[in-house]
């Protein structure tokens, strides 16, 4: 992990930004099913359309212009094209022996973005990190109202796919890996014990930023977890962020972000949504309404990176970045080379 120095410095130094959110602006290019199949899938048994992964195998140029204009309004790390990367997830379109390559493609799309922007701002090195998402299967609930017993996955299962998709991942160049949108805690042991595992046998440092999601009003994640349950729950891995995304708006996480503040040495991450979503599901709040609430944030020195969850586009991350670059980052002990 060469550029691990540079991203623990950059972290000291300033806050950091976070990209936006890869499915609005894949909605945008309105990609019909024949677009997401394109020709190497054109057979392919069952329907693709939404499996938006595999555009960085079908549509590369869509998901390279994504990454490029988020770094253009001043994202220092984009997350690759990854969310539903596990074999887990991929068992929806029959596509688990693809895994391995929809990670490292992904990886690479993203690395080739970062390294040119980097080559032309040394001083603003840019850094990949790598979408781990958490499948959808939970470890803690059971899917069966009738049995509460029963579960759908194991521990050992997550593991496994877990650790095939961070190793795809670090593969292509990742330099971080994100473990996001969680919402199951014993799902993201399942990924940090395999991250773990491949940091002992590769003997390289991987640095691992966490995110959560609290669910509602209850200040809960899905599986019940309050925000210091959760951060005890994974304060074991030495990360190098903890945060909270998704799910709710900017003005409604400023109380858990506070909660994970005064609790913790690690860095403190937050990408939360352009506001709450509208009864069409769509996101309203603006690039200026975003930024206004992440000013909340700032003031009380509680952030060390930013960036935005679903409804974000570029102009969200441009507005987040110009209002954050006159503040310092929240103070940090944890943070060891």
């Amino acid at each position: 992990m060469k550029n691990s120095e540079q991203l623990y410095k950059a972290l000291v130094e300033r806050i950091l930004i976070l990209d936006g959110a890869m499915g609005t602006m894949i909605q945008r290019y309105n990609f019909t099913e024949e677009d997401y199949r394109g020709e190497r899938f054109k057979d392919w048994k069952s329907p693709l359309k939404g499996n938006n992964d595999l555009l960085s195998l079908t549509q590369p140029e869509a998901i390279e212009e994504i990454h490029r204009k988020y770094l253009l309004a001043g994202a220092d790390i984009i997350e690759t094209n990854t969310f539903s990367g596990t074999t887990i997830a991929m068992a929806d379109y029959h596509m688990e022996d693809l895994v391995y390559e929809l990670n490292y493609e992904s990886a690479k799309i993203a690395k080739k973005v970062c390294a040119e922007f980097t080559a032309q701002n040394p001083d603003k090195p840019r850094f990949v990190a790598g979408s781990i998402g958490p499948t959808n299967r939970t470890a803690s609930l059971s899917p069966d109202v009738n049995d509460p017993g029963y579960r759908a996955i194991t521990f050992d299962e997550l593991r496994v796919a877990y650790k095939q998709q961070a190793e795809a991942l670090l593969d292509g160049g990742s330099d971080i890996l994100l473990v996001e949108t969680i919402f199951d805690t014993l799902n993201a042991k399942a990924a940090l014990f395999a991250i773990d595992e491949i940091r002992e046998e590769r003997n390289i440092k991987i640095p691992i930023m966490v995110s959560g999601t609290i669910t509602d009003a209850s200040g809960r994640t899905l599986s019940g977890q309050t925000a210091d349950a959760f951060l005890i729950s994974v304060s074991h891995m030495d990360l190098i962020s903890v945060g909270f995304n998704c799910a709710l708006g900017a003005k409604q996480l400023t109380p858990y972000l506070e909660i994970l503040s005064n609790h913790t040495n690690f860095g403190i991450s937050a990408y939360p949504n352009a506001g709450l979503p509208n009864a069409f599901g769509q996101y309203d709040e603006t690039a200026e309404q975003m930024a206004e609430q992440i000013k909340e944030y700032v003031d009380k020195g509680l952030i060390n990176i930013i960036g935005g969850c679903c409804g974000t586009t570029p102009d969200h991350i441009k507005a987040i970045a110009d209002l954050v670059q006159t503040y310092q980052p929240r103070k940090l002990s944890a943070i060891s080379e």
